[in-house]
């Protein structure tokens, strides 16, 4: 498979700016790669896909406001900072991403906030626009994250032309969000609501819970022609006993076992035992699934739809079987289904 493969036309009218009023009320386009069917629904009735002791996968990550605003000093020149990990806790230490980045050097400072109480120093350049900032604040650690929070705005995906709105941060999160550390949202998971996961519930799915803290890596364009080398940037990934026995009773039982969205999708087959079962892991992942590949844990997944030649669009093509996939998304086009973060729905059986 080469990236031209992944290359299809997508209006921009189906770019999704907002999402579904009520976050269960999204479209959702069923793919049932045995018998080659497609069906359409609403996203709410995914439960109808589900039995008692299925199992649904989670990415429980929660989006940081990883974007600020700052200001260079003398010359006053309004910078963008997108905060991508941090180094060093102690000595404040981020990997981030400047835009102009033209005119960032070493050495130089950046204000933020109206009263520049925090101030970032230049110590290095990593990639082309990528600078590692060590932050200077008067305050205790707690303070400091605190005060990114209150600067930070909620990092919307850059096809989204609109400006920010105070009802994103709600948004633009999972409701089963805990640990944070992600730069984006894993957006399959956008979908579901508190009434639907209570009925899933009571109906007995279980729940198995990982953390990708997704970062910009997911995101960055393929830019090699043969997909064997082009190479993800890393994710931090946890995986605890909890959802591994979850998991792997639903691999025994040969139940149902659903990764909600690529980023779940990923965790899981890169913590894969040599027996074709769910292992622990605290560690990072660079794992890029593109076709062929023959996936380990889960036996279906849902996800959004995707932007051309991008790596989660390689990921679910590997998983539905590219034609198939690629007849999907010609109907979706056709069907005025919307793409992206806040856009609708595919169930893969």
């Amino acid at each position: 498979m080469k990236l031209s493969n992944f290359g299809f036309d997508l209006p921009e009218e189906l770019l999704a700016e907002y999402p579904s009023e009520n976050r269960d009320e999204a479209r959702l386009m069923v793919l049932d790669r045995k018998n080659q069917t497609i069906e359409h629904k609403m996203f709410k009735d995914i439960i109808d896909y589900f039995d008692e002791d299925d199992v649904l996968i989670l990415n429980n990550t929660k989006v940081f406001p990883a974007r600020l605003y700052g200001n260079k000093e003398k010359t006053g020149a309004r910078i963008e900072v997108f905060l991508l990990r941090e180094l060093n806790e102690e000595q404040r230490l981020w990997d981030v991403l400047v835009d102009p980045a033209r005119k960032i050097r070493i050495g130089n400072k950046l204000y933020f906030g109206d009263d520049d109480t925090l101030v970032a120093e230049v110590i290095d350049n990593t990639t082309s626009r990528g600078r590692t900032l060590r932050f200077l604040y008067d305050g205790s650690y707690r303070e400091f994250r605190l005060k990114l929070n209150e600067l930070g705005q909620t990092p919307l995906p850059k096809y989204i032309k609109r400006e920010v709105e105070p009802e994103d941060e709600e948004r633009y999160q999972t409701i089963y969000a805990k640990n944070e550390g992600a730069v984006a949202a894993p957006t399959a998971g956008l979908h579901f609501s508190k009434h639907l996961l209570k009925r899933l519930e009571i109906k007995g799915i279980n729940f198995a819970e990982v953390t990708l803290h997704v970062g910009l890596g997911t995101f960055n364009p393929v830019e090699v022609e043969d997909l064997s080398k082009h190479k993800m940037d890393s994710e931090e990934l946890k995986i605890d006993e909890k959802a591994v026995d979850i998991v792997n009773t639903g691999i025994k039982n040969k139940k149902r076992v659903c990764a909600v969205g690529t980023t779940a999708m990923r965790a899981i087959e890169s913590a894969v035992s040599s027996s074709g079962k769910l292992n622990e892991m605290d560690g990072w992942t660079n794992k890029f699934i593109f076709p062929p590949y023959d996936f380990s844990i889960a036996n279906s997944m849902i996800t959004n739809f995707h932007t051309p030649k991008s790596t989660l669009l390689m990921m679910v093509s590997a998983f539905a079987g590219h034609d198939f996939i690629k007849k999907a998304y010609e109907e979706a086009v056709k069907e005025k289904y919307k793409f992206y973060s806040y856009g609708d729905a595919m169930l893969i059986i």
